[in-house]
């Protein structure tokens, strides 16, 4: 269930990262060809490409596609590898996920409630949705490393 969670926000990314080419492209050829520009199309690029950063976290790691030293991961046996993706998940993933989700609940409430909004004229406001992205990414993070440290304690255990 939660592999089947992860992969459908992995298919809403691909498409937000659809549509944030198409804003780019717009955007560009807005300026450049007919010198007409926007704050606030500028600003939802980026908290485009927060939605497709953060929310692919989760895909990633179940991917196993996420940032190590694989100079000497790629060395060691599969026990080896496995324990370590254990040891990573207990020791590294799991501290850091609930410390983003427990900090940034109360980063997004302080947003939502001082009705934050961009600081550059023409902006976007609402800030605290984007903001939100990023308790919620960790929090889909966890499920995603919790599914994964059952799958590599088995793995582990048939090894």
């Amino acid at each position: 269930m939660i592999d089947k969670l992860t992969d459908t926000i992995a298919r809403f990314t691909a498409l937000t990262l659809a549509l944030l080419v198409i804003l780019i492209v717009y955007d560009a050829s807005a300026r450049y060809l007919f010198s007409v520009g926007s704050t606030a199309l500028q600003e939802l690029e980026w908290h485009l490409y927060d939605v497709v950063i953060l929310l692919s976290i989760a895909y990633t790691l179940k991917q196993n596609s996420h940032v190590r030293v694989d100079i000497f991961y790629d060395k060691f046996s599969l026990k080896t590898q496995t324990f370590i993706n254990i040891i990573s998940i207990i020791f590294f993933i799991f501290p850091l996920s609930a410390l983003i989700v427990y900090i940034g609940f109360d980063f997004v409430t302080l947003s939502f409630m001082q009705n934050e909004a961009s600081s550059d004229p023409g902006g976007l406001t609402h800030r605290w949705i984007v903001k939100s992205l990023m308790p919620l990414a960790f929090l889909f993070l966890s499920l995603q490393s919790f599914n994964e440290l059952i799958k590599n304690i088995q793995k582990w255990k048939s090894l």
